[in-house]
């Protein structure tokens, strides 16, 4: 069955029409998405866990991403999103109130695909969930991940900047959660 997208506009508010998932990245259309980084802090420092993508995933296979993130289906508002990705993606159980706001990001990007088009538009929202769980501690979805790694928050955004690992993060999204680390203390000088 066909996931089914509420079209937005450019604040990420829906028009009242819809699109199925596959017609919004073959026509790009806009749409959103929530995304979830989890941290924890240990040895003093910040650590972000990193999924890395299933090998046949449509999009980036293979990359390392978001902790945690999804499209948001027709008549459902980011945060219920957010929290049901968690749970599906990671077995992660959290609450509304543990979802701290970082900020909004517009995504436009335009690729291709095992030979098929792809043009993406995202109005997508992006929170920050401090848990500490052992990497084997996670409950991950097989047909969406491979596993989940944790690394120090500054070293992740100097791989991303430097190109060094497989990845499909973008440095706009690492900045804004750097501006949230850094605003809520939690940024000492190690990144």
């Amino acid at each position: 069955m066909a996931e089914i997208l509420d079209i937005v506009d450019e604040n990420g508010e829906p028009t009242g029409e819809t699109v199925d998932r596959e017609t919004a990245h073959l026509q790009g259309v806009r749409h959103r998405t929530a995304h979830v980084w989890i941290f924890r802090k240990r040895d003093g420092k910040v650590q972000v866990l990193l999924q890395k993508r299933a090998e046949h995933k449509p999009s980036y296979p293979g990359c390392y991403d978001i902790s945690s993130a999804g499209h948001i289906p027709a008549g459902v508002d980011y945060i219920p999103s957010a929290l049901r990705e968690l749970q599906e993606e990671l077995g992660v159980t959290a609450s509304a109130e543990e979802l701290h706001y970082c900020g909004i990001r517009y995504i436009c990007s335009d690729d291709v695909f095992f030979g098929k088009e792809f043009h993406d538009r995202q109005v997508s929202k992006i929170y920050a969930l401090w848990r500490d769980t052992e990497e084997d501690g996670f409950t991950l979805q097989a047909e969406e991940l491979d596993s989940v790694l944790w690394i120090d928050f500054g070293e992740c955004v100097e791989r991303v900047r430097n190109n060094s690992f497989k990845h499909c993060i973008l440095m706009e999204e690492l900045m804004i959660l750097k501006r949230y680390l850094e605003e809520n203390g939690q940024l000492l000088g190690d990144s």
